[in-house]
């Protein structure tokens, strides 16, 4: 038989404080609460239940870490009380994310957009910076020098393709970053990939 984690709910909320609780959710390991006053939650009496393996606190989000496994059965404890917001359906990121941006200032707000737009094509523009190197090193005299080769040794076929694989990514990077926009802001891909090629 399961175990009922309705008393170890109970504790946590009467510590966090059900009237500064504006929502809560959980990930694998965490119950997830978006909190009015943060420093109205004593972090030592949360630490020392038994359920809790600890606490922490960033972006607009205070985090019970309880665990794989409890922490669905805490959370479903927590939301038949009935007595904060819980968030079905959204583990973490939306939902969460959502509801602690009232918490964030105008200048957080922009730095979490411009890293939500820019991160997913990090990795195309890292391996086009290392394609220029590699086109860099297979052109310059005093690199081929090192390996007893001259510029001429290198095939124009490997350049060629080097420069259209660097290339390509330069001319179309306002694209990529329509795409991301678009796909940051929840709109239709296809219309970003649409307005992309304008």
């Amino acid at each position: 038989m399961a175990k009922n984690y309705e008393q170890e709910a109970k504790a946590i909320l009467k510590l966090v404080g059900v009237n500064n609780v504006d929502s809560v959710t959980h990930c694998q390991t965490r119950l997830r609460f978006v909190v009015k006053d943060r420093k109205a939650i004593d972090d030592k009496a949360l630490e020392q239940l038994p359920e809790v393996k600890g606490v922490f606190y960033g972006s607009g989000q205070y985090q019970v870490i309880i665990g794989t496994g409890v922490v669905n059965d805490v959370y479903a404890a927590i939301a038949k009380l009935g007595t904060v917001n819980a968030i079905y359906g959204k583990d973490d990121a939306d939902t969460t994310a959502a509801a602690s941006d009232e918490h964030k200032t105008w200048v957080q707000r922009l730095m979490a957009m411009l890293s939500g737009i820019f991160i997913p094509i990090i990795p195309v523009i890292a391996a086009t910076g290392l394609f220029l190197g590699l086109k860099s090193a297979a052109t310059n005299a005093q690199v081929l020098k090192l390996f007893g080769a001259v510029p001429s040794d290198i095939p124009a076929s490997l350049t060629s393709v080097v420069s259209v694989l660097t290339d390509t990514v330069f001319a179309f990077l306002p694209a990529l970053i329509v795409w991301s926009t678009f796909r940051y802001f929840h709109f239709a891909t296809l219309k970003g990939r649409r307005l992309s090629g304008l």
